[in-house]
């Protein structure tokens, strides 16, 4: 009997396309066979023809058989669909057929009537993903010239390409390796589709409200209806809401606002195009909801009601019905148990919230996620007077997310500043990609739940993470993401941010009104990584506005600082408003990065704004304390450095053969799956040292040879072909590199001294590790190398993060004070450096104690090859190499320890959303 064909339901996946509408991508099933005549009876007959070469109106009974049963390994076939008026409907195709072991002619029919979207470009992305799944590593394609479309989106797509004419049909071949090329274009793609969805809900000029009807109706529900009510009729739009009891429309709004509120018993009922729905609904009722919202044309909703995923099981699933339906719709959901979102541009507010009370307009655009933090956060923001692009709450982020808005708030005009508060880090890799990418042009502010950032909501799932809670701080510094302790201190930096220029350096001008308070602020601002400029002084509380204004003349004078701090506590008298009106005069006129502190001011005050050059009306910052100025004047110093170091390259090592790579996992993998036959081992074995070696070599990372030996005969012989002198190392995992124990002999010159060496060891490691045998081979020998500084190199397949890198200088400063660097590919030429000279222990690798400066170049071209490895192959669940003595004549690797098991990433090279 035939074997059952596995449905590879991990292949299916939600997708925004280019014009920010969503679509739903998984493989073609039998069952399809009506949606797919229904499909082919729809194209034009031109389409027909370019797909088919020929013209025909209907599939016929063995075509549709062909095309719908597959056995999803030599020929794979995947479909984009939507629900329509008959179900689900299919709108693109996209199949391969295996002709070769790692060749496929691949092929694609995509609906006239979504020409343009995007379609074929995301379903070659899924294809690709397929196809390097199941060793098919080439597409290639017949395609006719008048084809420009197909062929545009094979040329386009960033692989490696072929194209030639033979017999008037063009021959299409495609490499599907990665290519910096081709990650560059799907981040593109992703970020332009992404960008426009949100751009969908934050332009929407009318607003459809629904609440509760008969029969569904909770107090708490018609309470958040009659509010988002409320907030969009303030803010003159239309609201309309449907099944809310007739008492909504005036309760509470006056007979102005009450005047433009509508209700109809329906969604069909509503004349006028709606931008956004939101609901205020019970899941049932919300999921029902979806389609007359698809028809109506509405491209997005928040869900403000619960009762979704933080009640359990039944919740969840409510919760992903919800998106299911959304997504097959086109729609984009923010929510459930969402605060709602405002957004103010080019003087219009949409509040589509829960809030009574919306902050004024700005620049600076919020993300969180629950309604009780979103309630915090609005206060604080509204206190300290910070105006505001776009506030969105994603309560439990089923779908639209803080990358999403990261997304959309690169091309912005309207936000200059970026503030995440976040619950949890669901895609680390997207995120740090994507926050970069916005970070280079826009300040970045993120407070995370916990430090490790991992916190997660009711009715979702996480990943275990494998990663050291220090990866968290160093994804955000290769991001240049300004990382906030909490709620306070991300509003500290915003507000310094949104009106004040970037600090040019690190020296800070202190104005203070007591001597004992600039001695306080100065030990503050050396503290916070900063510089205390020469131009500092204090005035008596009783200095005239002359003494004053010459005071602050010398601090403003060209190249006197590069920041100013001005702290005014008088003891002896009020303050008066005449000081603060100078300082925010002087760092207008200057346009220098100024904060304060005076008694009485907090926030964004009227008394310290100022015209500047531009006659831009520019706020000087006000702190409670000195201390909370000078920790946020720090942070933006610190991004203003990032941000200025300019755009290093990735790592780009030469002499890279990812083919023989791939060769080696695959062999390995394969190996290691007949070994599974047997019952799966609980960790993967290690590699053997000659597959260790392939797999390094084909990265340009040399591995010393070693040899395993049982006794001191094999080691004499080994040593004889390696070459003298020799190292003599116990093979036991915890005795490696345990010269303190006497697990290791160095600089063994003849035969003689090995077998004396091979009795020393066995005698010193006797009874210390009894339950650790190392079997047959317990001692290795290898050819000994120069002098140099021992350094570890590893890196780990995170379940969350991916792959997590790090640096060290082996012994104590690892094993015992973790003196350890991380960084999450891909790296930076500026993050390897960053990651070699920032560990503790550095100096010895520039000369410490009279030793010479180690080759640097060569330490960061290995720690960069690794990286590029580890991003290259998820299935390096772990390499250590250790040591690898650094001298200045190069890097020799000693030892490599690698394990290899299948392994999947949340960055996976094609777009998808949470599913």
């Amino acid at each position: 009997m035939e074997a059952e064909v596995r449905y590879p339901v991990e292949w299916e996946a939600d997708v925004v396309l280019r014009d920010g509408t969503t679509a739903h991508v998984r493989p073609i099933r039998p069952s399809d066979s009506d949606a797919l005549q229904r499909f082919h009876g729809g194209q034009s007959e031109r389409s027909v023809y370019l797909r088919f070469f020929v013209s025909m109106s209907r599939l016929s009974a063995r075509d549709l058989r062909r095309f719908t049963e597959v056995d999803h390994r030599d020929r794979v076939a995947l479909v984009a669909v939507r629900t329509g008026p008959d179900g689900e409907e299919i709108i693109g195709v996209g199949r391969f057929d295996r002709v070769e072991p790692t060749q496929a002619e691949v092929a694609f029919n995509i609906a006239d009537a979504v020409q343009g979207r995007g379609v074929g470009s995301v379903l070659l992305e899924h294809l690709a993903a397929a196809a390097r799944e199941v060793g098919v590593r080439r597409f290639t394609a017949e395609v006719l010239p008048q084809n420009g479309r197909m062929i545009a989106v094979f040329r386009e797509a960033g692989y490696q390409l072929e194209q030639r004419m033979d017999d008037g049909v063009v021959q299409v071949g495609v490499d599907l390796d990665p290519t910096d090329r081709s990650r560059e274009v799907m981040a593109d793609r992703e970020h332009r589709a992404e960008a426009r969805s949100v751009e969908r809900l934050l332009a929407a000029e009318e607003v459809l409200v629904l609440g509760p009807g008969e029969g569904d109706t909770t107090s708490a529900q018609a309470v958040a209806a009659a509010r988002v009510a409320q907030g969009v009729v303030t803010n003159g739009l239309a609201c309309h809401t449907t099944g809310v009891a007739p008492a909504l429309a005036g309760e509470g709004l006056g007979d102005e606002a009450a005047g433009l509120l509508h209700a109809w018993p329906s969604v069909a009922d509503v004349p006028r195009t709606v931008g956004l729905a939101v609901l205020a609904l019970s899941p049932p009722a919300a999921i029902r909801a979806v389609p007359e919202l698809e028809a109506a044309g509405v491209p997005g909703a928040v869900v403000v009601s619960s009762g979704f995923g933080e009640t359990g099981e039944a919740g969840l699933a409510a919760q992903r019905e919800l998106l299911r339906a959304a997504h097959a719709a086109g729609m984009r959901i923010v929510g459930p148990a969402s605060y709602g979102l405002i957004a103010s541009a080019q003087g219009r507010t949409l509040d589509a919230s829960l809030t009574g009370d919306v902050p004024p307009a700005g620049d600076v655009g919020f993300f969180c996620q629950s309604a009780p933090t979103a309630v915090t956060l609005l206060a604080t923001v509204r206190r300290r007077g910070i105006g505001v692009s776009a506030f969105v709450s994603a309560g439990h982020r089923a779908d639209v997310s803080g990358n999403d808005l990261m997304q959309y708030w690169v091309d912005d005009p309207a936000t200059q500043v970026v503030c995440l508060n976040l619950e949890s880090i669901g895609n680390p890799r997207k995120f740090s990609r994507i926050a970069r990418r916005l970070a280079r042009v826009k300040p970045v502010v993120v407070v995370t739940a916990g430090r490790s950032g991992q916190v997660v909501p009711p009715g979702h799932t996480v990943r275990p993470t494998r990663a050291p809670r220090r990866a968290l701080e160093e994804m955000f510094r290769q991001s240049g993401v300004i990382h906030a302790a909490n709620t306070h201190q991300l509003v500290d930096v915003a507000q310094l941010l949104s009106h004040q220029p970037l600090p040019t350096g690190r020296r800070v001008g202190i104005l203070t009104s007591a001597a004992a308070l600039t001695a306080a602020v100065a030990e503050a601002i050396v503290s916070a990584g900063l510089e205390v400029a020469e131009a500092s002084a204090y005035l008596p509380e009783d200095a005239d506005a002359a003494a004053v204004d010459a005071a602050l003349d010398a601090l403003y004078a060209p190249d006197a600082c590069d920041a100013v701090m001005v702290v005014n506590i008088p003891t002896l008298r009020p303050r008066t408003r005449a000081a603060s009106r100078s300082v925010a005069r002087a760092a207008a006129r200057s346009g220098r990065t100024t904060v304060v502190t005076m008694l009485g001011l907090h926030g964004l005050e009227d008394e310290l704004a100022a015209p500047d050059a531009d006659g831009v009306r520019r706020h000087v910052p006000a702190y409670s304390t000195a201390d909370d100025a000078v920790q946020a004047l720090g942070a933006v110093a610190r991004y203003a450095r990032w941000r200025a170091e300019g755009h290093s390259e990735p790592v780009r090592p030469s002499g890279i053969d990812r083919a023989r790579a791939r060769a080696v996992v695959e062999a390995e993998l394969l190996r290691g799956a007949r070994a599974a036959a047997d019952g799966p081992a609980p960790v993967p074995p290690l590699l053997d040292e000659e597959s260790a070696g392939a797999l390094l070599a084909a990265y340009g990372i040399h591995l010393w040879p070693s040899v395993r030996v049982p006794d001191a005969d094999e080691a004499v012989a080994a040593a004889e072909r390696l070459g003298w002198p020799v190292v003599l190392k116990h093979t036991a995992g915890a005795l490696r590199h345990r010269a303190d124990l006497g697990a290791v002999r160095l600089d063994i010159g003849d035969a003689a001294e090995l077998r004396a060496a091979v009795q020393q060891v066995r005698a010193a490691v006797a009874g210390l590790v009894p339950a650790v045998a190392p079997g047959p081979l317990p001692f290795e020998v290898q050819r000994m190398a120069g002098v140099g500084v021992a350094c570890v190199v590893r890196s780990t397949e995170d379940p969350l993060y991916g792959p997590v890198v790090s640096f060290g200088l082996a012994g104590d400063a690892v094993d015992l004070l973790e003196d350890m660097t991380f960084g999450i590919p891909p790296l930076t030429v500026a993050d390897v450096g960053t990651m070699v000279r920032s560990i503790g222990a550095a100096p010895r690798l520039f000369g410490y104690g009279g030793a010479p400066v180690v080759d640097l170049a060569a330490l960061e071209d290995l720690l960069g090859r690794v990286s590029v490895m580890a991003d290259d192959l998820p299935e390096l669940r772990s390499l250590e190499l250790y040591p690898v003595l650094a001298s200045d004549a190069g890097c020799s690797v000693l030892t490599a320890r690698i394990r290899l098991e299948s392994a999947q990433r949340t960055d996976a090279l094609r777009r998808a959303l949470p599913s």
